[in-house]
């Protein structure tokens, strides 16, 4: 079939199977997204495990062809469930965690602790405590604080525990002021400008307690631009090759993070898996010779690049309002999801394509705006776009959904969270039922 311009343009920012079927619906992994929404209800996000397994092996494929040893760390803040958990493993992956919660998947999932990197800006004794009986294989530590927590704690437990610094380079990667992390002016990471980073490593190469095995750094997310990761490598070699002068650090890890960036909307592409590993591996092995350093360990942890395009978020279309006026023309299309489940354009000011899902060639198009049902007037999921004629029950897909979506959704006006689907090869599987009024009401002390 012949698909116009702009939703041929859609098609590519969908997961890697997605097609148009003889009855102009979309279908993805196999299965029609109409049959879906009919069997699991609305909204619904549906991951596609073809594109999943895809971007994992990309990352090991890519990198790995250049560099002469890797580590991939899915970063599970993006979204994470038991399922997707078990395909990352299947597929190799190590995972980097932020809380107990995430703990708690990885181990549901058959991960054991050496293939876990621990997170956070501010990690408490108590999941530090419970991370270090369990043997976590890395602790980032992130600040002053936290070196003395592990260090009293490996103490207790009568452990040497390895540890990354988690460094800041003070470089912008030209990001979201709200998702830049790797700046001066930022909560995470140990600057080295101001001199604190190598204080940082002067006090653990001196303790016998916890054993440095690296730097890491984390500029922000998403990152479209490759330079900034090539200026943060410059800066944390020459400061691994300084504090090797100093203090005897033998960097036989470094970690540049993640962030790589996915397409989220037409004019703005993501470089390649193959341009990131390009840079990031020529800059690292360039650096290295500059300051005379072996090459250390290189471990990547990205997450909205394994899923972003994975994901795409399911709504049927309920009510409209049109306003016609010389000053202003919109038609607002409210949708039964919105910020309780993507909260991301109300806090970012995100942009995301659309499809008309259920008839996605068909139909003269109009401008509209794509509203959620919540009592915000911030809740906009997509602002003028155009699409096929909508009507109430149509149902919509906005691609490009599965980072940061599932991962920040709320139960905002008392909502239920919406169920996630994996798809492959014309079959759906659930990896989390919607939530019920049972649920909601759970933890309610009445």
């Amino acid at each position: 079939m012949a698909i116009p311009r702009q939703e041929a343009l859609n098609l590519r920012i969908f997961p890697t199977t997605a097609q148009v079927n003889e009855r102009d619906h979309l279908v993805l992994g196999g299965c029609d997204a109409v049959e879906l929404a009919a069997r699991f209800g609305t909204p619904l996000y549906v991951f596609d495990e073809a594109t999943l397994r895809g971007q994992c092996r990309a990352f090991k494929a890519e990198f790995g062809q250049r560099y002469p040893e890797v580590s991939v760390h899915y970063a599970c803040k993006a979204t994470i469930t038991v399922g997707l958990a078990q395909i990352f493993k299947e597929e190799g992956l190590g995972l980097d965690v932020v809380s107990l919660g995430e703990f708690a998947i990885a181990r549901a999932a058959g991960y054991t602790p050496e293939g876990i990197v621990f997170h956070g800006n501010n990690k408490g004794p108590e999941e530090l405590r419970q991370a270090m009986a369990w043997g976590i294989g890395r602790i980032a530590l992130d600040n002053f604080h936290e070196i003395g927590l592990v260090e009293g704690i490996a103490v207790e437990l009568g452990r040497r525990q390895p540890v990354l610094l988690r460094v800041s380079p003070n470089v912008d990667p030209h990001t979201h002021e709200k998702t830049t992390t790797g700046v001066l002016d930022s909560k995470f990471g140990i600057p080295i400008t101001t001199g604190q980073a190598a204080e940082a490593v002067r006090q653990l190469k001196d303790s016998p307690h916890l054993e440095l095995t690296g730097l890491h750094c984390h500029l922000g997310s998403p990152i479209f631009e490759l330079e900034p990761y090539e200026a943060a490598i410059e800066v944390i070699f020459a400061f691994a090759a300084e504090m090797g002068r100093r203090h005897g650090l033998r960097m036989l890890e470094f970690s540049p993070g993640g962030g790589m960036a996915v397409q989220y909307v037409g004019p703005s592409p993501a470089p390649p898996i193959s341009e990131y590993a390009r840079v990031i591996c020529a800059a690292v092995r360039r650096e290295a010779a500059r300051q005379g350093l072996p090459l250390p360990r290189l471990v990547l942890e990205p997450g909205r690049a394994i899923v972003g395009q994975a994901g795409v978020a399911l709504y049927t279309v309920g009510a409209s309002k049109e306003i016609d006026t010389p000053q202003l023309q919109r038609k607002y299309v409210a949708l039964d999801g919105g910020m309780a489940d993507n909260i991301r354009p109300a806090i970012y000011g995100s942009r995301y394509e659309a499809a008309a899902a259920s008839h996605m060639t068909s139909g003269a198009l109009e401008k509209v705006t794509l509203a959620g049902k919540y009592c915000e007037s911030g809740d906009i999921l997509v602002k003028d776009i155009e699409l096929p004629r909508l009507a109430p029950g149509d149902l919509v897909a906005i691609p490009a959904s599965g980072a940061y979506c599932i991962a920040m959704s709320s139960n905002y006006n008392a909502a239920l969270k919406p169920a996630i689907v994996l798809v492959r090869d014309g079959q759906a599987r659930l990896l989390r039922r919607r939530e019920t009024f049972e649920d909601l009401l759970r933890c309610e002390v009445v």
